[in-house]
């Protein structure tokens, strides 16, 4: 008899632009694209419109997503999904962060995070991952700064020292986008990054769009974490 495959629950911190919602859905379609094979179901939750689950427990392991916010801004959200991780990291339930989500990990468990005065990492980038060359997409101007206890970098790029975390055997965080296609980089080009990012870095970005990427590596070392059990 097939055995059902586990549930990750998606925490959703922010939301794709009209534009790309239209022609790639939100984040948590990007997601489930991205882990599609692993034989995983998905269950999204609207952190940013105030939805935490109420367990660790409630899915099999987390997912926390990109956003448009600071983990340091005033959001009434934030410090019950700081509190959330703190108890998914406690119970030992896998926990995956991309981008925003990479931050606030680090954040809730005493890390240091802040807008970066080094500008923007966009687009096509390459970074040393696990003693592997690995291109991923980026879209970041805020870094983890400080580390917490218990987090160990794997990860960096010259731009970004602290790309890559872990901590322990269940939690594994990234700075870049695996989820971001080429098509996404296209669109936040167009519709989010005028006017907020230097010309010259959306430019440079624009000329390395479709330059390869190894996202499918990426998703392989997620799923790893994901198919732990607690």
């Amino acid at each position: 008899m097939t055995q059902p495959g586990k549930t990750i629950g998606i925490l959703m911190t922010g939301h794709a632009v009209p534009e790309v919602l239209e022609a790639l859905g939100d984040y948590d379609a990007m997601f489930a694209r991205l882990l599609d094979g692993h034989g995983f179901n998905f269950k999204s939750y609207d952190c940013e419109g105030g939805v935490i689950p109420a367990s660790p427990d409630e899915c099999d392991g987390w997912l926390i997503t990109g956003s448009k916010h600071g983990v340091y801004e005033d959001h009434a959200w934030i410090p019950p999904l700081e509190a959330f991780i703190r108890d998914v990291y406690a119970a030992g339930v896998p926990l995956i962060g991309v981008c925003f989500g990479h931050q606030i990990i680090a954040q809730a468990l005493g890390g240091k995070v802040v807008k970066y005065d080094g500008g923007w990492s966009i687009g096509h980038t390459s970074y040393e991952i696990e003693g592997e060359t690995r291109s991923l997409n980026a879209w970041h101007q805020d870094q983890v700064v400080e580390l917490p206890e218990g987090a160990e970098v794997v990860g960096s790029s010259d731009f970004c020292s602290n790309a890559a975390l872990v901590y322990g055997e269940h939690v594994y965080t990234i700075q870049p986008h695996p989820e971001f296609t080429s098509d996404m980089i296209d669109f936040l080009l167009k519709y989010r990054g005028k006017g907020v990012v230097p010309d010259e870095i959306l430019q440079a970005a624009a000329t390395r769009l479709h330059a390869p990427t190894q996202s499918p590596a990426i998703a392989d070392r997620m799923a790893e974490v994901l198919k732990r059990g607690a």
